[in-house]
């Protein structure tokens, strides 16, 4: 925000130079007038009369400034008449010169009637004095503006009520006599004077201001300390400052070109301090809001929250630019509709850039993934940290960071595994082909009745089928959901029911195939012929009491094993502690 800050300001002397920002010259954009029309002492558009005439007077060229009046007098009088009308202009004129029309033919909407300009208004206890410019077209010379007669017979009256500034009064005679670069000496020094003035007096504001501020903001952010209030301490100095600027200006009674300039600089201290207090306070607004998320158990909204604020702060900022560029006489409809034109190649050019901009909107609205969410996007995995508005960071398990353009993540597929409910268990287990049928009805149905059985497991969805012969494997398909959302705990519960399922397939007297072909080259000791006809006898038992367990377990029975199966097993670590 700070190095925003100084290029604000930067950009803002920039437009407002000391005099010469104040011309009579063709706005940008506008074809230039004929050089054989123009008047050469640029009275051609209002704005070059009112400054050329200002320039005039302040280098004290008062045959030059007489010029500029419709008015017929002797050279005495016409000069005398210059002297009081820069003086009324310069104590009573409150207008901004780059907002003067700088067009031959003026600005309708400032006409009282055509052929007449209204500039401003100097208010005086008799009553408002009009400054008023006349479009005057004499023999065969191009019409130019003057300041109307209507105006110039009042000017010694409202001159004999405002008078010189009242600082002047007290100074000595070289302060006001002596002039550098067109200024009296007394105005330079009030300027470098006024400089420190206000600084002393911003700070002092800010000392009364923010003890006043402060069971507000403890009041509105229900926080004890003042935490958020010297976060806002910043801009509202600098605000100050703008109100410290203003005052000096005015107690000092500047001359209306250097008024000018500093009333543009505080204007732009002014858009800046704004700016910057915006910003802070969208950043309080957002960690408030990220608390009351918390509270109430939301967090996952908090990304919406950091997308606003981010929206929120970049739309802070153009508005403070174009509030400068207005204030530098930048015609900013002009230069919208201007953008039309050239719109099209800078929607080109900026494409990619709106594609990820509302890519992140659209992440953040529909929300497939949330700051905190693992997810698989391509062939990638990982946790996402921050959706931007460019970009979405997220941390891969090799703990290196990819920033994925919010484009091209909104356009693929979004594997979010942060939101299952439970996680499923589906190994395929492959049998030995020497495995017997009752053999192989055994493992079946023991390894159903242990997932029923099993707390862990959904029961209602758990299954175990023989699903094929495969090249080398009878093929068993276990279907089973584990209760559990982190994949730490499913790994427990996995190892858990994988070293179940080798106790039951070696407890069948059978064992697991190899994806191979096995040749028997030497004797050994093969298949073990005694739990071999130990499980044959259990299920010839299934038979002859007419409980065989296929194609399952009866209703009834599934409830009675339902959790029954000790787990963690009674010779685990976690139970003995237990």
């Amino acid at each position: 925000m700070r190095r925003l800050s100084v290029i604000l300001i930067l950009f803002a002397l920039l437009l407002a130079p000391w005099g010469h920002a104040y011309s009579g010259t063709t706005p940008p954009g506008a074809a230039p007038p004929d050089v054989s029309l123009q008047d050469p002492l640029g009275r051609d558009t209002p704005r070059g009369t009112v400054v050329g005439f200002i320039r005039a007077a302040q280098a004290q060229d008062f045959a030059r400034a007489a010029e500029y009046l419709d008015v017929k007098l002797p050279t005495v009088r016409a000069q005398r008449l210059t002297q009081e009308l820069k003086v009324v202009l310069d104590r009573g004129l409150n207008v901004n010169l780059n907002l003067l029309s700088a067009k031959p033919e003026g600005d309708p909407a400032a006409s009282p009637k055509p052929d007449r300009q209204l500039i401003g208004t100097v208010s005086t206890e008799t009553g408002g004095l009009d400054i008023l410019l006349d479009r005057v077209q004499r023999g065969k010379s191009p019409p130019v503006w003057l300041f109307s007669s209507e105006t110039l017979k009042r000017v010694p009256e409202v001159y004999a009520e405002i008078g010189p500034p009242w600082l002047e009064s007290y100074l000595p005679t070289p302060l006001v006599e002596n002039r550098v670069a067109t200024y009296p000496l007394w105005v330079l020094i009030a300027t470098l004077l006024g400089i420190p003035m206000a600084l002393v007096i911003a700070k002092l504001l800010s000392r009364g201001l923010i003890p006043l501020l402060r069971p507000l903001v403890r009041y509105l952010t229900k926080e004890q300390d003042d935490r958020q209030l010297e976060r806002i301490t910043g801009p509202i100095r600098l605000l100050m400052l703008v109100v410290a600027i203003h005052g000096i200006v005015m107690l000092f009674g500047l001359p209306l070109l250097l008024r000018q300039f500093w009333s543009r600089v505080a204007l732009a201290l002014a858009v800046i301090g704004m700016t910057w207090l915006l910003s802070r306070l969208i950043d309080i607004l957002a960690e408030l809001t990220h608390r009351h998320l918390d509270r109430q158990s939301r967090p996952h909204n908090a990304t919406t929250v950091g997308l606003l604020r981010r929206l929120g702060k970049v739309m802070v900022m153009v508005a403070g630019a174009l509030v400068i560029l207005y204030a530098a006489g930048v015609n900013i409809t002009a230069a919208l509709a201007g953008l039309g034109v050239g719109g099209i190649a800078v929607a080109f050019a900026a494409q990619k850039t709106l594609e990820n901009l509302f890519g992140g909107i659209t992440i953040t609205s529909d929300q497939p993934v949330r700051v905190g969410d693992f997810c698989r996007f391509g062939d990638q995995v990982g946790t996402v940290e921050d959706i931007g508005l460019r970009s979405t960071r997220i941390r891969t398990p090799d703990r290196t960071l990819v920033s994925v353009p919010n484009g091209h993540l909104s356009s693929i597929s979004l594997e979010n595994f942060g939101v299952r409910d439970k996680i499923w268990f589906h190994p395929t287990i492959q049998l030995r082909y020497e495995t017997s049928a009752d053999q192989l009805r055994y493992v079946l149905a023991e390894i159903r009745r242990m997932l029923y059985a099993h707390p862990r497991v959904e029961s209602q969805s758990a299954r175990i089928r023989f699903v094929k012969f495969g090249a080398c494997s009878l093929d068993l398909e276990v279907f089973a959901y584990v209760q559990a959302t982190d994949y730490a705990v499913f790994l427990e519960v996995q190892e858990d029911l994988l070293l179940r399922i080798m106790d039951i397939v070696e407890t069948s007297g059978t064992s697991f195939a190899f994806p191979s072909h096995t040749a028997y080259v030497t004797q050994d000791r093969g298949l073990d012929a005694e739990k071999a006809q130990a499980a044959i006898a259990q299920v010839r038992q299934w038979r002859e009491e007419r409980e065989v367990p296929f194609p399952n377990f009866p209703p009834e029975r599934i409830v009675e094993m339902t959790d029954t199966i000790p787990y963690p097993s009674p010779d685990s670590a976690l139970r003995a502690k237990s």
